[in-house]
């Protein structure tokens, strides 16, 4: 016998829509990806620890819904067993959703936040200041996250002369506790300035690993400044609690630790003008008030005194003068030096001048014609560019101040 998929689909849903069990059925489950469509519909999972089961509340249905569904609730749905034809999955069409207490996650999510909320891990008094000037940032996240493409795009458009340094962890799944803890340890016995731990958003169960005791006691116990970019702003994790600045997302976390470079200079110049400003209006000031002085004493009629103030008065203004542009010069220099040791380090003058650095692709740089090998594919970055090239033979050559 041979039969259309449509037809095979229509068949199936008979059967189902033909057993009375299924017309009316009671199935308790706990909550997982929750979807509110645009159309006013919900679409969900219940799961137990045998299996789960896809759900939709068409939003005719929505009127007896008292409460939002979310992701770790333990719940009742009450409704129908059918088939979806055009996917050919069955699925439950629910009438009616009721509270059954706190879904595992959850309950489990609650009693750690307490726990610890009660050692005092979650205290302002323990929680560090961001420095403004962060230099080598430590990320925690995935090598293929999302979340560290948005993190190094941030750290480039604000400050090019920013570090980061990268500890590739697993972010969901077994074990993924334990490897996001090692990286934090480790990151915070190199010296950083700031530590980013990040991931983008997902179900409870996926963002898991951010709630699990051992991560949360390595960000407690962290000596450096941790910011927590987890999720996205309505998800909160217990690393939330404990990190010491909780950024709503991986991009806002960046944000929050690479101060802005441009930003930084344009404050140096209105400074810099500023102080000219007041200097300049100092000056004014001082010349009004011996002018002042000058014609107070032209009408006292006291010429003698008159001359003598006048002397002693353009001794005041022309050391006073003096004193103001030494002052106004010397800090002109001084601007100008830091000027100068800023565009000194900058990497792009470098490149601009011919130089150029060389990474493996996937990133690494390269010091050492040790660290490749014939065939390997390199990256050559120029100043306007990068360069895609293979490996096809290596020379060792010994440097002197003759051919540097």
């Amino acid at each position: 016998m041979e039969i259309t998929v449509g037809k095979l689909n229509e068949y199936i849903k008979q059967m189902f829509e033909y057993e009375p069990m299924l017309r009316n059925v009671s199935v308790r489950g706990e909550v997982s990806n929750v979807k509110y469509h645009q159309s006013g519909h919900i679409y969900f999972t219940i799961k137990d620890n045998i299996g789960q089961l896809a759900c939709v509340m068409f939003y005719g249905q929505r009127a007896g819904l008292k409460f939002k569904l979310e992701t770790g609730q333990s719940i009742v749905v009450t409704g129908r067993v059918s088939v979806y034809e055009r996917d050919g999955k069955y699925q439950m069409y629910a009438s009616l959703i009721e509270k059954d207490g706190v879904g595992k996650l959850y309950e489990e999510f609650e009693k750690l936040k307490v726990k610890l909320g009660a050692e005092g891990l979650f205290d302002n008094e323990h929680k560090k200041r961001i420095p403004r000037y962060a230099m080598r940032i430590g990320v925690v996240t995935s090598a293929q996250a999302a979340a560290l493409a948005d993190i190094c795009n941030v750290a480039r458009q604000r400050n090019p002369f920013v570090t980061l340094y990268l500890c590739p962890v697993q972010v969901q799944g077994a074990g993924a506790a334990a490897t996001i803890a090692n990286g934090i340890k480790k990151l915070d016995g190199m010296s950083m300035d700031v530590i980013i731990v990040a991931r983008g958003g997902g179900s409870m169960e996926d963002l898991w690993a951010f709630n699990e005791e051992i991560v949360a006691r390595a960000c407690y116990e962290c000596n450096t400044p941790v910011i927590s970019g987890v999720g996205h702003e309505t998800d909160t994790t217990i690393i939330d609690y404990v990190s010491d600045f909780r950024a709503p997302t991986p991009t806002a976390a960046a944000t929050a630790a690479v101060f802005d470079y441009n930003q930084f200079v344009v404050d140096t110049r209105k400074l810099k003008d500023s102080f000219d400003r007041i200097m300049n209006n100092a000056i004014y000031t001082t010349k009004l008030r011996c002018d002042n002085y000058l014609k107070r004493l032209e009408r006292a009629g006291v010429q003698a005194k008159l001359d003598g103030y006048k002397m002693t008065s353009d001794r005041y203004y022309e050391k006073l003068h003096n004193l103001m542009n030494k002052k106004i010069n010397e800090s002109k220099r001084t601007i100008g030096i830091l000027s100068a040791r800023l565009e000194g380090v900058s990497p792009l003058k470098k490149l601009g001048q011919g130089y150029s650095y060389t990474t493996t692709q996937d990133n690494k740089k390269i010091k050492s014609i040790d660290d490749v090998k014939d065939g390997d594919d390199i990256i050559v970055t120029l100043f306007d560019g990068n360069i895609e090239a293979k490996v096809t033979g290596k020379e060792h050559i010994e440097l002197s101040a003759n051919n540097v």
